[in-house]
């Protein structure tokens, strides 16, 4: 309670009424897998220009996560976080600079190929002497016979040329400046590396920096990539000293930094015949509640796929989509025709959908940007075998392009079948987790339950409104009950309050059916 003490005029701002609910983003999305380079934090991404920057840009015909990437923005895709994942026993490439240890800024090889060199800063002191220090680096993805400072004018016709250059300039050995090295390299805010290549620290913290001495320039040395093949274990990245597997993976996308994740992909991983990795990535959607998977075929013909096979396949879930047959895309280096999962391309139109129509729209009957051909056709016959399975089918249509022509999950409940409504119950069970924080350790009474129905009252009928609740009126779209019939005189002594919400979902027209019958002009009667 507020005191008045002095006589006078006060002014207070209190609350009344619903606090509003904010509708929680449904179309940030997570690939996890193998990329030529790269860290293994997760790394958020908003174009491919990004991910060529910190990941690389070879386009393998086994790996697919820069055809993944491309096609996710390609097809509308906005916000994606990408996870590389390494095998077990990987190492990263340092190199010493004076009182320094240079260090890739993830395990592998791929550090090996990196290129730095120390010069006097461009800034000088009142004395003429250097201000600090200039860090150049370069990187090739095919290192060259003699290495060479692409940044002097003189090295301009040199090849290879390296596939990225970074220059820090002006770098300070003093932490109460704002160029010391480690806040140039180093967000603080985040913890993130700013370079997408290398970082420097201190080889030994309790001695003062000085001026690292000007080098030739060198490569690091001595980053190996994993001995072990990858599994199921490395994507989940729970760290494991004995094996030398670090925290990475669906581990890294648990932690808060990632909770806006609401898409999980994996392209698809030729040597895991058993989908281990599949259901990993389902089971941490399950276990997350507010997670969705999309999965990729395998690259034959589907009609004789059986996803919900307990042996091998994805088994029976509402958290993932199965999508079937691979699409024949023009690679983005070569201009050759290449066959890759569809799987990255599929988030991207689920985004697309999201934010052209909203979460409650099908992601289905919509253009594959960037697809030039399906792997294998199918037809209505083999779609008639395939849709019950829970495969939803990509097709090409004469004059109407190549399009996603399914929309279910693999749950075999009747309930759960369609994407579109176990993505909109997840998009308003988070919206309405998120948004009714506030209530926790508020007095558990008849005022409080008013203002939390009536918080939840007012988020839902905008959704009604949008399209996404079936229902003329509000009654018939939702019903929320908040009050001593759904609490005991226990649960209020015990501190729960209990709100129970019911909702009528939109469900996709999956089969339209128009009944046509020949009409005569007599009368009848």
């Amino acid at each position: 309670m507020p005191e008045y003490l002095t006589p006078g005029v006060y002014v207070e701002e209190i609350e009344r009424g619903p606090r509003p609910i904010e509708g929680v983003p449904t179309s940030t999305a997570a690939f996890l897998g193998l990329t030529e380079r790269g860290p293994l934090r997760p790394r958020f991404l908003t174009s491919y220009g990004q991910y060529a920057r910190w990941f690389g840009n070879v386009f393998s015909p086994t790996q697919f996560m820069p055809h993944a990437v491309s096609g996710f923005f390609e097809n509308g895709g906005k916000r994606l976080y990408v996870s590389r994942i390494v095998g077990a026993q990987s190492g990263t490439a340092t190199a010493p600079v004076g009182g320094f240890t240079a260090e890739a800024v993830g395990p592998g090889a791929w550090g090996n190929n990196v290129w730095f060199r120390v010069l006097a800063s461009s800034t000088r002191n009142a004395d003429n002497t250097p201000a600090g220090f200039q860090l150049r680096l370069a990187y090739w993805s095919t290192r060259p016979q003699a290495p060479f400072d692409p940044f002097e004018p003189t090295n301009q016709n040199l090849r290879p040329w390296p596939q990225l250059t970074e220059v820090y300039d002006n770098l300070s050995v003093n932490p109460e400046l704002p160029d010391y090295f480690s806040k140039r390299l180093t967000d603080t805010a985040t913890n993130l590396s700013v370079s997408s290549l290398m970082g420097l620290r201190l080889t030994d913290p309790n001695t003062p920096a000085a001026l690292p001495a000007p080098t030739a320039g060198d490569f690091l040395a001595n980053g190996v990539d994993g001995t072990l093949p990858l599994t199921d274990a490395d994507f989940e990245g729970i760290p494991d000293a004995q094996i030398g597997r670090p925290r990475q993976g669906l581990s890294q996308l648990e932690l808060d930094p990632f909770r806006d994740v609401a898409l999980v992909y994996a392209p698809f991983p030729a040597d895991d015949p058993q989908n281990t990795i599949a259901k990993s990535i389902v089971t941490h959607c399950e276990s997350q509640r507010f997670r969705f998977a999309v999965i990729d075929s395998p690259n034959v013909d589907p009609i004789n796929l059986f996803p919900r096979n307990q042996q091998t396949g994805i088994t029976d879930t509402q958290y993932a989509a199965f999508y079937a047959p691979w699409i024949v895309i023009s690679d983005p280096q070569t201009g050759a025709r290449v066959t890759v999962p569809a799987g990255g391309h599929m988030l991207g139109i689920y985004a697309r959908s999201d934010t052209e129509r909203g979460v409650f729209k099908a992601p289905a009957n919509e253009i594959v940007r960037g697809a030039l051909d399906v792997a294998f056709d199918v037809n209505d016959a083999t779609q008639g075998e395939l849709n019950p399975r829970g495969v939803n089918a990509i097709r090409a249509f004469p004059a109407r392009g190549i399009r996603i022509w399914g929309a279910r999950t693999l749950s075999s409940n009747g309930l759960w079948k369609y994407v579109s409504v176990r993505r909109l119950f997840i998009f308003l069970e988070r919206s309405i987790y998120e948004g009714t924080q506030w209530v926790v350790f508020e007095p558990n009474d008849d005022r409080l339950w008013a203002r939390v129905k009536d918080t939840i009252r007012l988020f839902l009928r905008s959704q009604w409104r949008a399209g996404a609740l079936f229902g003329r009126t509000e009654d018939e779209a939702f019903f929320i009950t908040c009050d001593r019939s759904t609490m005991t005189q226990d649960d209020i002594l015990n501190g729960r309050l209990i709100c129970e919400i019911g909702i009528a979902p939109v469900r996709p027209a999956e089969f339209v059916i128009f009944r046509v019958f020949q009409h005569t002009a007599e009368s009848q009667r």
